[in-house]
């Protein structure tokens, strides 16, 4: 199967969990858009569902598809969520924010009751850390806080868009690619990320997931608890 396949056959699995009656977290990504595009074809056969994006992208394709949107201040918690991964272990400790969505995904995780992650087999790793931790910060003096940044024994830079300017996240940050390599220690590396005066938030998603769909090359799907 290719990747587009597996990402499919992840997106699939995943919206099973997804109940009438339900406010649903739409990730971003492009395993998440697949999640959305299916979750917008069940909401045209009857699927009684209201929904948050992470981003304005996924918020864009939700409302194209016909999905109601709500906001938080009109619910209290958020069901399920569904939403991809940069990297993640077999205990569902993740790397996230390749699609510089990390803060939003991370805010709408915190307020989810049952946080499903879906990823090909190649996302999973023994350790994290191969991907770059991506990690949202002001844009006023983003130069002193990369240096903090790469005090903690990272080469760090800010994230360029294709024509070569500074990519602007959607809370108008932005981002810095920090690469740590492999990791051992998250809980410690995620508290000194976050004790740097100008940063948002970073991309280590710990103890967050409640579940991860992986689709196999051979067409299996393997559920990570």
């Amino acid at each position: 199967m290719d990747a587009i396949q597996l990402k499919q056959k992840a997106a699939e699995k995943a919206i099973t969990y997804v109940k009438s009656g339900m406010t649903v977290g739409l990730g971003t990504g492009s395993t998440a858009y697949w999640a959305i595009q299916f979750l917008g074809e069940k909401v045209k056969q009857g699927l009684d569902i209201q929904c948050i994006a992470t981003s304005q992208q996924s918020d864009d394709l939700a409302r194209s598809l016909g999905i109601p949107m709500t906001r938080f201040a009109d619910i209290s918690t958020i069901d399920i969520t569904i939403d991809g991964a940069d990297e993640t272990t077999c205990t569902r400790q993740l790397i996230k924010g390749g699609g510089a969505a990390l803060l939003r995904e991370k805010i709408v995780a915190a307020a989810t009751d049952f946080y499903i992650i879906i990823v090909d087999e190649q996302k999973v790793v023994d350790k994290l850390g191969k991907f770059k931790i991506p990690i949202e910060v002001v844009p006023f003096g983003y130069e002193s806080t990369i240096r903090k940044i790469q005090q903690l024994g990272a080469k760090a830079s800010v994230r360029l868009t294709k024509e070569g300017n500074v990519l602007v996240t959607d809370n108008h940050n932005y981002i810095v690619d920090a690469d740590f390599g492999l990791i051992d220690d998250i809980d410690i590396l995620h508290k000194n990320i976050n004790e740097i005066v100008g940063v948002v938030e970073n991309g280590l998603f710990i103890n967050m997931a409640s579940i991860v769909v992986v689709a196999h090359a051979d067409g299996t799907i393997e559920v990570l608890y």
